[in-house]
């Protein structure tokens, strides 16, 4: 199998998820086909109560510009194709709507075959683009496998998942070529001349996906004069995240234990500011630590270099880019495509 055959049906499936956002059909599928696509879509929410149709279009709106012919070949002119195609084990996390999709076109567009274990919390998304994507190339139907239990017969793992389940991994699969990737969180670091509009985005990265992704802020770096309700006014374009059940259980029980521990926070009524040192943050809530200088801001980052996933800020990735990565902006800094050319 050839990779331009691979990458013209990446593309066809990319038009097909631009067709999903902008248009009531598409010239790919037939109507009955893109109907049921979108019912899918609409009905996700009563599997899992985080994937409103909402945060599965954003996640599909995110996906599209990486399935473009002309992005797919200039990113995979870097690598090497698989002559004979090894079978590679994806376990992937369900935070976020098709969250392992990167791995997926990672290890088909790379030559090889993905044996797929999904989380029951994510289990009809990817198949679906799956079996659209072998309709597009049904040569593909032999390199896509979708694990109904134990995972068996792969020759690597690629496997994302909490710090806990990272233990898993390495008890299970330590003896394979793997990619382990455990838990991760994302920082702001302000200078104090940030804009309105800046400070806005900020809180889509703060709260876009409810904020449950490893690309999320969690904690914000200012400046010791720094005006927090400068933050809150950035977040306020967000507020109506707070009448989705499950995020203000979250953030109803997060206040509860902070009023009952006498715990020093400041509330807007949707999300909770803590001063703390700590990255990660609970759910509902945003950690900020303020700063005097920029040997400081350095320390922060080496001390937590491990466990950031991006950062946002006027030397970094601009503020409202967090949760929109590029095809060459690996998880945890690790290029995927080259932990698969190994097997080529």
């Amino acid at each position: 199998m050839e990779q331009q055959q691979i990458i013209s049906a990446f593309s066809a499936l990319g038009q097909v998820l631009e067709d999903l956002i902008t248009q009531n059909s598409s010239k790919l599928l037939s109507q009955t086909e893109f109907d049921q696509l979108k019912a899918l879509i609409a009905k996700e929410q009563h599997y899992n109560g985080w994937f409103t149709p909402e945060q599965i279009y954003m996640a599909l709106n995110e996906i599209r510009p990486w399935l473009r012919q002309e992005a797919l070949t200039t990113w995979l002119a870097a690598y090497t194709f698989a002559s004979a195609p090894k079978s590679i084990a994806l376990i992937l996390p369900s935070n976020l709507p098709l969250v392992g999709f990167h791995d997926f076109l990672c290890v088909l567009c790379s030559g090889h075959k993905a044996l797929v274990k999904l989380s029951t919390d994510d289990a009809r998304l990817l198949p679906a683009l799956a079996q659209l994507l072998c309709e597009f190339e049904p040569a593909l139907k032999e390199r896509i496998q979708f694990a109904p239990a134990k995972l068996a017969g792969f020759h690597a793992v690629i496997a994302t998942g909490s710090n806990n389940a990272l233990l898993h991994f390495k008890g299970y699969f330590d003896q394979y070529p793997h990619l382990f990737r455990g838990h991760r969180s994302s920082i702001a670091i302000l200078d104090g001349s940030e804009t309105k509009a800046e400070l806005e985005s900020l809180g889509q990265d703060v709260l876009r996906y409810f904020g449950r992704g490893c690309r999320n802020v969690t904690q914000v770096l200012i400046p010791q004069d720094f005006d927090l309700n400068r933050i809150f006014e950035g977040l306020l374009p967000m507020a109506e995240v707070i009448n989705h059940k499950k995020y203000g259980n979250n953030y109803d029980y997060n206040k509860a234990v902070h009023l009952l521990n006498l715990s020093p926070i400041l509330d807007n009524n949707f999300i909770l500011l803590k001063e703390s040192e700590a990255l990660f943050s609970p759910l509902a809530m945003l950690h900020y630590k303020r700063y005097q200088d920029q040997k400081e801001i350095e320390a922060y980052l080496v001390e937590n270099q491990n466990e950031i996933q991006c950062i946002v800020g006027h030397a970094y990735l601009p503020f409202g880019a967090a949760q929109c990565p590029q095809l060459n902006d690996y998880a945890d800094g690790i290029d995927t495509m080259q932990f698969l050319g190994n097997f080529a």
